[in-house]
């Protein structure tokens, strides 16, 4: 079987974290799988078995998903939206898939709907039409006005076969963020919640008794690590490590170094091997994007969670708050965020009962697979 995903990514990396993670798990079926990124490249992502292409790369404006920009810092003109476009049409008739799956679209990425609609109409019209499924987390960012939910259903009604959603229906359904229509019910199928492998424990131990600080790649981590920073003078009994993600994770760190971190504070770009460090850590400090909070769930790890939240963001704050109840979580407002309460709440978060691992549960990205195979024996 041949798989196509297409995923863009215009702020952090989770999107193409999430279609990698899928990637992986039908390749180690033994399908041939290509994914199409159109975000900037995530070096430190796991790409293995996959055949991972890259569109010309588009980011976001800060918060301003509106408003994209090219890899120069300058807004894309029609003639590079174009040329994205035309490529992944292409991509498409090389490959010929069997299945296409398409990474949030139609249900966000709405700012990228001419390029998704290319490719759709071009899947469409191949001599053998490809299984069209759309690939979703647990939490959706909630449509703003109706008319988001009936353009999204029309899109689905013309093209999709189905809409995966990688979330447990016993612990989150799509309607806590989505208005689910009669004719979307039908299309719903709920995978389980697509995390890699528990990463387990660090061959060397790193992370041992540290407090983690991440915050994805992209800029809206920065208030984050400059928080921790100063939360490192009180908590001076532990070893603090922040990990700045992005291509300009460079540039990142050097400014952050020009606050005069304290020698308890360890500063240095994302790392692959940030899981397995969890295992070992004191506490994490994080926003709540999907795979961040499947990461900590598998790792057990005490954690402050700050959901990201600008732009009239909820889809994270939805999420923390249902981790809230488990213990070893704390909950952080973003604008509650200040040294001292970060402090406070990573003591509290470190002193709360262990937190059972819950590696065992997350299989979606197989069970993605069996679903996929099943559909296509029906399909032909």
């Amino acid at each position: 079987m041949k798989v196509l995903i297409a995923v863009t990514h215009l702020l952090g990396s989770g999107h193409l974290s999430r279609a990698l993670t899928l990637g992986r798990a039908f390749a180690q079926e033994g399908h041939e799988v290509v994914v199409i990124s159109g975000g900037f490249a995530v070096p430190q992502l796991d790409s293995s078995g996959v055949d991972l292409r890259h569109l010309p790369p588009l980011r976001s404006d800060g918060t301003n998903f509106t408003r994209l920009l090219t890899d120069a810092g300058e807004v894309a003109d029609e003639p590079y939206l174009a040329a994205r476009s035309k490529a992944m049409v292409e991509i498409l008739q090389e490959v010929q898939p069997d299945a296409l799956i398409t990474e949030l679209f139609p249900f966000g990425r709405r700012v990228l709907r001419n390029e998704f609609l290319a490719l759709l109409k071009a899947a469409r019209a191949i001599p053998k039409r490809p299984l069209i499924c759309c690939s979703i987390r647990d939490i959706l960012a909630p449509p703003s006005r109706p008319e988001k939910v009936r353009k999204t259903d029309e899109i689905l009604l013309e093209f999709y076969d189905a809409v995966l959603v990688h979330s447990d229906p016993n612990a989150t359904r799509l309607e806590v963020s989505w208005p689910v229509s009669e004719a979307l019910a039908e299309k719903l199928i709920y995978t389980g919640y697509v995390a890699p492998p528990a990463a387990g424990a660090h061959p060397d131990g790193l992370g041992s008794g540290e407090i983690l600080v991440s915050a994805g790649g992209g800029t809206v981590g920065e208030p984050i690590f400059r928080a921790a920073i100063e939360a490192a003078r009180k908590i001076t009994n532990r070893r603090w490590r922040l990990l700045v993600g992005g291509s300009d994770s460079t540039a990142r760190i050097t400014t952050l170094m020009h606050n005069a971190p304290p020698e308890n504070v360890t500063i240095e770009p994302a790392r692959p091997d940030f899981r397995q460090m969890l295992h070992h850590a004191a506490a994490s400090v994080s926003m709540c994007g999907y795979n961040t909070a499947l990461d900590l769930l598998q790792a057990g790890s005490p954690a402050v969670l700050i959901p990201f939240d600008d732009g009239q963001e909820v889809e994270q704050t939805l999420r923390a708050r249902s981790l809230a109840d488990l213990p070893g979580f704390e909950v952080l407002p973003s604008v509650d965020l200040t040294d001292d309460r970060l402090a406070r709440s990573i003591e509290d978060a470190m002193r709360a009962p262990l937190r059972s691992r819950q590696a065992a549960e997350f299989d979606g990205a197989l069970k993605t697979v069996e679903i996929i195979e099943g559909r296509l024996e029906a399909y032909v």
